[in-house]
This record gives C-alpha cells, structure tokens and sequence, in this order.
C-alpha cells in the first residue's frame, strides 16, 4: 500500500508539473511571426516577397492586366525590368525612380494622383494603407532587385 501511495504521488506530481508547464507556454504571448508573406509594414520591403506579392494577390500580374505578354509585365521574373528606370508610356516620367517614391509614375498612378488614365489597379479598390507604404518604402530606399 505504502508503495501504491509513493508512486501515486509520483505520478501527480509529473502530471501537476507537466500541466502548469503546459499553462505557462500557453499564457506566455507568442513571438511575432518572422514569415515574409505576413502582412505588414516593412522596415526594408523586399520585392521579391514584398512587392511582387502585392501584384500578385492583387491580380495586377495576371493576363488581362500586367501578365507576361503586356507591355508592362508584372508577372514573375518580369515586373523588375518592367518598372525600374523605365519611362512612362502615358505621361512624360519614369515608372519607378529609385530612391525618388514621389517622383515614380507607378506611385502617381496608385495614389491616383496621374494627369492622364485612371487610378491603378484599374476596376479594383485603391491599394490599402500597407500595400502603398511597402511600395513607397521599396522605392524609396533605392527599388532594389531583392
């Protein structure tokens, strides 16, 4: 009996101990995740996991709009070459001029603020608050290929 007790004891101290572990882990506030495709602001937007998302879950980069075979490309492998240092087709400017967010067509355009066409994405809702500042801050900080 004495034995049945020791081990009995054992048993809920292991079981007591392993649940307030347990409790602590889930009460501990988690990290924030380190995931490139959660969306946020950027410090330093990348635009491989950054901007190129953004033409993608928009649908800026499919075929009706900006996909591969337009003449402004925002697929996959051709948005870069598309956009930097670029000049505009439907204003005087360039698309997108590193280091110079206010001076890009591309940002005029987004912010809706062009002389001529419409506001981009065209028959879409304007870019939110987080979408524009990755772009701006992408830009900004020099529209590097990263």
């Amino acid at each position: 009996m004495r034995r049945y007790r020791e081990l009995h004891t054992t048993v809920a101290v292991v079981v007591m101990g392993c649940t307030i572990a347990a409790c602590s882990e889930a009460a501990a506030p988690p990290e924030p995740p380190d995931i490139p495709w959660v969306r946020g602001i950027r410090e330093t937007p990348s635009f491989a996991t950054d901007v190129q998302e953004i033409f993608v879950r928009r649908g800026c980069s499919l075929s009706g709009c900006h996909g591969a075979a337009a003449t402004m490309p925002l697929a996959a492998g051709l948005a870069y070459d598309a956009l930097v240092s670029v000049p505009s087709r439907a204003e005087p400017g360039i698309l997108v001029v590193p280091f110079n967010a206010g001076g890009s067509y591309l940002m005029r355009r987004i912010d809706g603020t062009q002389g001529i066409g419409s506001r981009m994405p065209l028959g879409g809702a304007p870019l939110d608050s987080i979408d524009a500042e990755n772009l701006r801050r992408w830009i900004a900080q020099g529209a590097r290929r990263n």
